[in-house]
């Protein structure tokens, strides 16, 4: 992702250093090389933080008491979403090889019709997960909520990200940025035109989770604490 937007603000660069012929232009160009800067600064601060805590192997990535599962839709356009796909097939490879033991589900349960921490829970039972060790947050409207809830609502000091790589990047980067030590466990990509698309947006999300930090935006919501690692409940949720 870095190198593309060097090219680019590369040749913006070089554009302005050429002698003025239209103000308009000058200043069109000065305001998109900005832009591109922006991103480009964004986007390296995300990738500094993640380097080095990354991990596609499932025998590689340490062991942790809790992963992070970060929702997303089950289906578009009818038909089912690899990238909610891949994260399931990702949550259980960690679990089954003992790397986590309890998982937070956090999604969007913005109204009555549309719950992703709860469609999660009923595909990771589905599986073979107890019931038990997983537990629904349904307030992670945003991957900041999510990161900064599982230690504030969830009690976690240490966590493992379930994502896509580019996405793992940004939630790590917001992660560490509100102290909790963060690694990711990278679900399979999507490829072809609806991963490009996705992963397009990226970059501005990129920016938009640099400036929450710079701004020290905090959730939506926090909440009562949520116990994890006592006795588990038949609900999901833990008790003393």
């Amino acid at each position: 992702m870095g190198r593309r937007l060097t090219m680019l603000l590369g040749l913006l660069s070089e554009q302005l250093r050429r002698p003025p012929r239209h103000l308009g232009r000058r200043l069109l160009l000065g305001g998109a090389a900005l832009m591109l800067g922006t991103v480009l600064v964004s986007n390296t601060l995300v990738n500094s933080s993640a380097q080095g805590r990354l991990y596609s192997d499932v025998q590689a990535i340490p062991a942790r008491p809790v992963g992070l599962l970060l929702g997303t839709s089950k289906y578009v356009d009818g038909r089912i979403n690899l990238y909610y796909q891949y994260r399931i097939d990702a949550a259980l490879s960690l679990y089954r090889a003992g790397k986590v033991r309890d998982l937070i589900l956090s999604g969007d349960n913005a109204h009555a019709s549309y719950d992703e921490p709860t469609t999660m829970r009923a595909d990771l039972i589905a599986a073979g997960i107890p019931a038990g060790r997983l537990h629904r947050d349904y307030a992670g409207f945003r991957t900041l909520d999510s990161v900064v809830r599982a230690s504030q609502v969830f009690g976690q000091r240490e966590i493992t990200v379930i994502s896509q790589r580019f996405h793992n990047e940004r939630a790590i980067y917001l992660a560490r940025s509100h102290g909790l030590d963060a690694i990711g466990f990278d679900a399979r990509d999507v490829t072809g035109a609806g991963g490009a698309k996705v992963q397009s947006r990226e970059y501005l999300a990129r920016v938009s989770a640099v400036l929450d930090v710079l701004r020290g935006t905090g959730p939506k919501f926090l909440g009562e604490p949520v116990l994890i690692g006592q006795t588990p409940g038949p609900d999901g949720q833990s008790t003393p």
